[in-house]
């Protein structure tokens, strides 16, 4: 049995591959180019992929969880047993991360995103429907469901063992739910998406942006004056986006405007607050990525986020020229190095390939092209909030 799964698998990847390939064919352009990069690499990540069932926030029970089986739980990345009370409240050990923590749920989502994501890719490459229905078949299961739906907020997540049962900064773990809203529109738009799953998708989506904007963990990470906003701003504009909440967009704009390019950005394009961390390397470029997803969600012909300078001169090229030289050469960096995962990056950042498309400005596909652009350590894919170029580029 177990030979005939794997003849059947191979079979698949191969008329995957063989399908994309005729379609690289028949694409031109900036996305033909980075199709011609992706291809392959979408391919090897969705064979394991397809016909698997989905796994929700209902597959895994979240023991020190103070909410139900569908509600989201995660624990707070940098908090460890005091050694002097190892029963306990926990400690904040800033940038290190304590494997034993519960994260499951992240997992999960983390998983429906880059099915979400690649299986989309595929149908844009293909034109199969196929691919289309089985990212529909994970969004029921996550969404829609009632057996395995999540609930459509984020009470639970971020938790501290003998401190707290939640915290708004927790929000951050949907930012994995950003390239899920996407490719939803996507298939939408190309008219492949059933009615009841668009319904139901948009009905959750509404629900959690609706909890987001009101509910007090929202609005004090919405708040907050490092990358925490900028990553609330990133998910309230692309849920906004499916959902068609106008005002809720022209928000983050605003936001975009005169929050984060007037308070987060130095004059020279530098993140001063993400520069004080102990993860100084990851956290400029995660923050950088989350600018750069704004600009690719809610940018217009008509009000184009990537070439709003402010009064000072403050604008998104000056970010990724900033960033850009320690990108090509990691050694020049003269900052402290990050105290943990410092190897593992760049990887191929998304405000690389974003800002190519933005500019024309080759520096920055070049900076995109040789780096891993499927990784797999766990901390990098965390902090990586656009995995799939594709979706977000007209073919």
């Amino acid at each position: 049995m177990k030979h005939k799964n794997m003849k059947a698998i191979k079979l698949i990847q191969q008329n995957m591959i063989m399908v994309c390939m005729a379609a690289l064919c028949s694409c031109n352009g900036e996305f033909g180019k980075v199709a011609a990069v992706l291809s392959d690499g979408i391919v090897e990540q969705s064979e394991t992929d397809i016909h698997e069932p989905p796994q929700t926030v209902t597959d895994y029970v979240a023991t020190r969880s103070a909410g139900g089986i569908h509600d989201f739980y995660s624990e707070g990345d940098y908090w460890w047993p005091n050694p002097e009370n190892p029963d306990g409240p926990y400690i904040r050990r800033d940038g290190e991360t304590n494997p034993e923590n519960f994260v499951a749920h992240r997992h999960a989502m983390i998983r429906f995103s880059k099915i979400a994501g690649n299986f989309t890719s595929l149908y844009l490459l293909t034109g199969s429907e196929k691919y289309a229905k089985e990212v529909e078949r994970h969004a029921m299961a996550w969404f829609v469901n009632p057996q395995t739906r999540m609930n459509p907020s984020l009470l639970y997540a971020q938790a501290i063992k003998g401190v707290v049962t939640g915290r708004g900064i927790g929000i951050i773990d949907t930012l994995h739910l950003v390239e899920v809203a996407q490719s939803l529109l996507r298939l939408h738009e190309a008219g492949v998406l059933s009615d009841e799953c668009y319904e139901g998708t948009r009905k959750w989506f509404s629900e959690y942006l609706t909890w987001m904007t009101t509910h007090p963990y929202g609005v004090s990470e919405m708040n907050t004056k490092n990358n925490h906003a900028t990553c609330w701003a990133v998910q309230a504009a692309s849920f906004a986006k499916y959902v068609g909440n106008k005002e809720v967009m022209d928000s983050c704009k605003d936001m975009f405007k005169n929050r984060f390019m007037v308070n987060q950005m130095a004059a020279d394009g530098s993140f001063p607050q993400e520069l004080q961390r102990t993860k100084p390397f990851g956290y400029s470029l995660f923050n950088l990525d989350a600018m750069a997803a704004l600009c690719q969600i809610l940018s217009t012909p008509d009000d184009d986020l990537w070439n709003y300078t402010t009064p000072d001169g403050k604008n998104m090229r000056k970010a990724l020229d900033w960033i850009l030289p320690y990108i090509v050469d990691k050694t020049s960096w003269p900052y402290q190095k990050d105290v943990m995962y410092w190897d593992e990056w760049p990887v191929a950042q998304p405000a690389m390939v974003f800002g190519w498309l933005a500019f024309h400005d080759d520096r920055y596909l070049n900076a995109w092209l040789p780096f891993p652009h499927f990784p797999t350590n766990e901390e990098v894919v965390r902090n990586l909030p656009l995995r799939n170029p594709l979706i977000w580029m007209d073919k």
